[in-house]
Parts: structure tokens; sequence; C-alpha cells
């Protein structure tokens, strides 16, 4: 409590400070940062250690009554000025371990750190899109906190997008009402207007809206591939960089399926609600609570157990997404934006260390295998064998590690690098030593609290890990900057090409080649009929 007040009497002052000219930290005049005009109305933040914040800032209007499963409009316009100095809330998602905290359909904000002392500056922007299987997470979880990796001279930008069924749901009807006869991928329109949003205000926080940068992990990987795609997106981001992010994988995460096929999908979420027979089935599911919604999907975290329910994800529908990402890339229709990619090295023990998987059994892991490898059934099964159901676990690790999360970053390495752009392969290896660490290794999402410079000491992070941080953080800020990580003292990394060159980001940094080379090549003869 005591806290709240003192921000609160600082936001005051510096209002004061604003119109009397009292606070030199504030500023005075139109193109000071602190109070900031947007194209909706004025905000207010707070500074703090050099860094501007910014929390909880709409870039569009409630996805709420009629608007929701429709794509997101502008937010409307406010008077007098907005107090931005907490986060807005998540989006709903089935209870998990992520710190999101308050859950509401009214969640389409974003958050804005920034060093600028004014509009003029012109400092490179970074956009970050969150992971969470397109069912749960936050722009507003610790981690990601971008006041650390703002200090690096790049504005910081964190956003929510609509989750599960709230952002991912195709129905007939919705589809029929739709202009351009499609329905899903409500979440990835969130993303285009997020960055709409930033290209029209990112200006007034001292950024340049010609040079953006957008990063994400896992599905906010997935994101950034799927946004390198989409039409809708082209001229609204200059570079990328996509972490952990697999587009193809055995069968333990749903591909992406076409309108028709998801159709059906949200069919079984109508009828799960007790909708389907209605007289009007869209008008009785937008009635429906969040809760109910939530409980209709059955949806369970799968780092817990197999997911059960639903599964709503992005849409092949023709029109956002005109066709499969894999397709799309070999044939070098993605937007030319200089690239990152890369992977960790036990991406898959997540998913298997911590019990998902242990309920699989030999027969079901072949079974699996057989159904997605087919005439290369026996090859991946001799590169990864469990003769017991006590190996399947770390057979699927495995397998998912070097198959699913390595591979497809270097088909999209080779793919960019084929129209002369450049692209920047990397592997995290460093293994935190963690509670996690110990138990999972370089585990899915472990290089985070290194890219945002957000490490807990009494975790047990130590200087070694400090200075792998400061080291990522100026990879990824000179990229978004310039376009190449490389310069300054550390080592160099080489753009992706012959030899599938890469850069090992571990206990110490170096360059390799030929990373999971066999394994690559067999998924990519398997998903992308050979090499690119």
């Amino acid at each position: 409590m005591k806290k709240r007040a003192r921000l609160a009497a600082l936001v005051v002052l510096c209002v004061a400070a604003l119109t009397f000219g009292l606070l030199p930290g504030c500023g005075t005049g139109s193109k000071s940062i602190g109070v900031i005009k947007l194209d909706s109305g004025q905000i207010s933040g707070l500074r703090q250690d050099g860094i501007w914040t910014y929390l909880g800032i709409p870039y569009a209007k409630p996805p709420v009554g009629n608007l929701r499963w429709k794509p997101p409009e502008a937010p409307q316009p406010w008077s007098g000025t907005r107090e931005c100095i907490k986060f807005g809330p998540s989006c709903p998602q089935a209870p998990s371990d992520e710190q999101v905290g308050k859950t509401s359909e009214d969640c389409l904000y974003l958050n804005v750190w920034t060093p600028a002392n004014s509009s003029s500056e012109k400092l490179p922007v970074m956009v970050w899109i969150h992971g969470g299987a397109f069912a749960e997470g936050s722009g507003s979880e610790p981690v990601y906190n971008g006041h650390n990796l703002s200090k690096q001279d790049v504005i910081v930008v964190t956003i929510n997008y609509r989750l599960g069924p709230f952002g991912f749901l195709a129905y007939p009807a919705l589809s029929k009402e739709s202009p351009h006869g499609v329905s899903g991928n409500y979440g990835l329109m969130d993303q285009v207007q997020a960055l709409k949003w930033v290209k029209k205000n990112i200006e007034a926080f001292g950024g340049n809206p010609a040079d953006v940068t957008i990063f994400g992990e896992s599905a906010g990987a997935m994101s950034v591939d799927l946004l390198m795609v989409i039409p809708q997106a082209k001229g609204l981001f200059s570079r990328a960089i996509s972490e952990s992010g697999p587009q193809w994988h055995f069968g333990f995460l749903p591909s992406l399926s076409d309108l028709n096929e998801a159709e059906k999908t949200g069919g079984q979420l109508a009828t799960a609600l007790g909708c389907s027979n209605a007289a009007d089935p869209l008008a009785a599911m937008r009635a429906k609570t969040s809760d109910e919604l939530i409980a209709a999907w059955g949806w369970t975290e799968q780092k817990v157990s197999p997911p059960t329910g639903p599964q709503f994800f992005p849409v092949v529908d023709g029109w956002l997404l005109p066709g499969q990402p894999t397709t799309l890339f070999k044939d070098g229709k993605q937007h030319n934006v200089p690239l990152i990619i890369g992977s960790n090295k036990d991406d898959g023990t997540v998913f298997g260390g911590l019990g998902a998987l242990n309920k699989v059994t030999t027969a079901e892991y072949q079974s699996l295998i057989q159904a997605n490898a087919g005439a290369s059934t026996p090859e991946v099964l001799k590169m990864f064998p469990a003769g017991t159901d006590a190996q399947v676990p770390a057979a699927q690790s495995d397998l998912m590690t070097q198959m699913d999360f390595a591979s497809f970053p270097r088909f999209v390495a080779a793919s960019v690098a084929k129209t002369k752009t450049k692209a920047f392969l990397y592997q995290f290896m460093r293994v935190p030593p963690t509670e996690m660490g110990a138990q999972l290794g370089a585990y899915h999402g472990s290089e985070l609290p290194y890219v945002f410079g957000n490490l807990d000491t009494s975790q047990g992070y130590n200087q070694t890990d400090q200075d792998l941080s400061k080291a990522i953080m100026a990879y990824w800020t000179r990229f978004a900057k310039t376009g190449s990580p490389n310069g300054g003292d550390q080592t160099d990394w080489p753009s992706y090409g012959p030899g599938d060159r890469n850069l090992a980001l571990g206990d110490r940094i170096a360059t390799n080649s030929g990373l999971y080379r066999a394994q690559i090549d067999l998924a990519q003869k398997i998903y992308a009929g050979g090499k690119p």
C-alpha cells in the first residue's frame, strides 16, 4: 500500500512538473517524454533508473460482447491524461503456473519501456510476443520486464493477444459474417493491430517507426515466423528474432489446420457449450461468460500432462495466413527482413522431464512416429530408440529437441538466406545453475532471463550467467539497431550459409557448424520434401 502511494505521488508530482516546469526529469514542452500524446489520447508514465515505463496502454477496443471473435478495432479515444503505471489484465486462459495476474477479456494492452528523453531520438524498437502454446501467458510476466533490456538504447514493447478459443476459434457462422469468409486467427490479428499501433505511436516515445524488430519465444516465436508470411504484416517490422518456435512436429502439438478442419474443432466447442442447437448458435456462444468458455474448452497445461480438450491454434485460412508456413518459406514468399533464429539444446525436456510424456507407452510412441514419418519411420526409430516405456520420455524429448525445435529454424534460415537476406542461426547451450537447470538442462524457455537481463541471483545465477546475458542482449540489440548482431569485441557470428554455421551461446560463445545435421536432414525430408 505504501509503495502504491509513493508511485501515485510520483505521478502527481510529475504531471505537476509538466505544468509548472518543476522537475527537469519530467520535461516541458510537447516533445518531452513523460506525458505523451497518442492518437487516442494522452498518457502518463513513471521514470525509474533512467527508463520511462508506460504500462497497460490500450491498443484496441475491448474484444467483448459483439466484438468477441471479431478483428480488433482501434481503441476508443479518451479525454484527459490516462495514468499508465500498472499492467492491464492478461487475456483469459486456463489455470497454469504462469505469472499472469488478473485476467479479463478486456486484455488488449501493451507496455513500453523507453530510455528516450525526447520524441526526436528515433531509437530502434523491439516488440516482444510472449509464448504459451497460444493458450496461456501474458506480456506482463515478470521475466519479460523490459527495463534492463531497454538500457541498451532500445525501446521495448510487450503485448497481450487473445488466446485459446478467444483468439483462434474458427466456426462456420463466424466465417459467414466475415467480409473475407474466414474465421479464427483473431490472436494473430491482435498482433498485427499492435504493430500498427506501434507504427502510429512509437515516435512519441522516442522510437523510430521504421526500425521495428519483432521477437518472441515458443508460440511467440511461431508468431514471429507467421508474421513473416502474413501479407497484412508487410511493412510493420524490419527485423525478426525467433526463439525456439517449431512449425512442424511429431504429433505432440497440433499442426496448423485449414479453415474447414478448424471449423469442425469450433463445432466441438459449440457443442460443449450447449449452443450448437440454439436458434442463433453464435449469439448464444457470445452470451457465455469467459469462465464458461474456459470450462467448455477443457484445456490442461501441456507441461503437466498431454493436452486435453479442443486445441485452438493459428489457422491456414487462405487470407491472413495464405498457406502452410513451410510452403510459403520454401517458395520464398516471406517478407525479406534480416532474421535471428534458433533453439535450445534441451528444448524437449520440459515436455518429457516434467511428466507430460511419461504416460506415452512404447507402442503409442511408435504409432506416433509412424503417423508422422510414414516410410521414414525406421530411420526415426533408429535415431531415437525407445525399447521400454521408461525410455520413451527421453527418446521423445530428444526427438522434439532435434527434429522439431532445431529443424524448423535451420529450414527458415536457409529459406531466408536464399533470398540474399541475412539470417543468423544459434543454439542456446547454457545450463542454468538452478533447480530447473539441474533437472532439465538448457530447457525450453531457459534463455529468457538472459535475453531480458532479468537473472535472479537468489536462484543460483552467477557471474558466468551475467556475462552471457550481457552478450546476448548486445547481440540482440545490435541486430535491432543495424540488422547484424556483430560488433564490439564479441565473437563474430557468421550469417547462415554453406556448412550450417551457427553460434553456440553457452558457458563460452563459439561458432559451430552442422547442428544435428542428420536428424534435421531427415526431418526436412519428411516435412519439407528435401533440402531447401
